[in-house]
C-alpha cells in the first residue's frame, strides 16, 4: 500500500494534510472519519506512517476466478477487514468484534460513523453502534478525521478520476475513558457519537444534516423512482393524447368525403 498505492496517489494527487500530530507513533486509536467517496478509504491511509485497517464487505474477498483473487489481493494489501454483511445486526455485531481485535493488536481502526458515504457532501447522523461500543469496549482514544473535496475527484457513476488535490484535516484525539463499562447505555452511545460528528463538522466545515444517510437515500432513491414513474405516465398520456387527436383527425377527414361524395 505504501509503496504502490499510496505512493502513486500522493504523486498524483498531492493531498494536503493538518493535524498529522494527532495521530499516535504507536498504540491503538480509533480514525472517526467523514465518508464522501470511496477513495477515502486509500487517501487517508496513504498520508499515514502507520497502517490503518478499515471494514469491507466479505463480498470483496470471496469473488470467485482471477478477478476476484486480484480483487482480494488488492483489498488485503490496502488494509481492508471482511465483514459479512448478509444480515444487519449480524454484520454490525462482527464490525464491532473486528474493530475491538484490531485495536487489541495495538494497531489503528478506521470507521465511518455516517456508516455509508454521503450521497450529497453534507455530514450525516453517526450511526451510534459501532463507534461508540468500540470506543468504551477497548478504551481507545477516537481521533476525528475530515476528509476534503474527495467527492469531487470520482463522484459517483465515474469511472476516470480528476486531478485535483484533496485535504484531510485530523482533529485532537477523544478521550471517553469515563463511559467504560456503559457500552450497552443507549444515551451514552449517543452522546459518544454525537460528540465525535461535532468534531468532524468543525473539521470539514460541512452542512450537519440531523437525519441518517440511509434514510436520505431511500428519500432520494424513492424521489427518482417516483420521477420516473411520474415521467413514464406524462409519455403514456401524451401519446394517449396523440392518438386520439390521429382519431378525431380521420373521423373528421370521414365526415368531410361524406358531405362530398367521395371516399376520404
Amino acid at each position: 500500500m505504501k509503496v504502490t498505492v499510496g505512493g502513486s496517489l500522493k504523486l498524483a494527487f498531492r493531498p494536503w494534510v493538518e493535524g498529522l500530530e494527532h495521530i499516535p507513533a504507536e498504540g491503538p486509536a480509533i480514525l472517526a472519519s467523514n465518508h464522501l467517496s470511496f477513495s477515502d478509504s486509500f487517501f487517508l491511509p496513504a498520508v499515514l506512517d502507520r497502517k490503518v485497517t478499515f471494514i469491507a464487505k466479505a463480498e470483496y474477498f470471496n469473488t470467485p476466478g482471477v478477478k476476484g483473487r486480484l480483487t482480494a489481493a488488492f483489498f488485503k494489501g490496502v488494509g481492508q477487514l471482511p465483514v459479512d454483511r448478509s444480515g444487519a445486526r449480524g454484520a454490525g455485531e462482527a464490525a464491532i468484534k473486528s474493530g475491538i481485535e484490531v485495536l487489541e493488536r495495538g494497531e489503528l481502526f478506521g470507521i465511518y460513523p455516517e456508516g455509508t458515504r454521503s450521497p450529497d457532501g453534507r455530514l450525516y447522523r453517526g450511526k451510534p453502534g459501532g463507534l461508540a461500543r468500540v470506543a468504551l469496549a477497548t478504551g481507545a482514544p477516537v481521533i476525528p478525521v475530515a476528509m476534503i473535496d474527495t467527492e469531487k475527484i470520482q463522484p459517483p457513476g465515474k469511472v476516470v478520476p480528476k486531478l485535483m488535490r484533496p485535504g484531510i484535516r485530523i482533529g485532537k484525539p477523544l478521550d471517553f475513558t469515563r463511559y467504560q463499562g456503559m457500552e450497552h447505555d443507549r444515551f451514552v452511545l449517543r452522546a459518544v457519537t454525537d460528540e465525535v460528528m461535532y468534531e468532524i463538522m468543525k473539521l470539514s466545515g460541512q452542512e450537519y444534516v440531523d437525519m441518517y444517510a440511509t434514510a436520505m437515500k431511500r428519500q432520494l432513491a424513492e424521489a427518482a423512482k417516483a420521477e420516473k414513474e411520474a415521467g413514464k405516465a406524462a409519455r403514456s398520456a401524451l401519446a394517449q393524447a396523440e392518438k386520439e387527436q390521429t382519431a378525431k383527425e380521420k373521423a373528421a377527414e370521414r365526415d368531410r368525403a361524406a358531405e362530398q361524395g367521395t371516399e376520404p
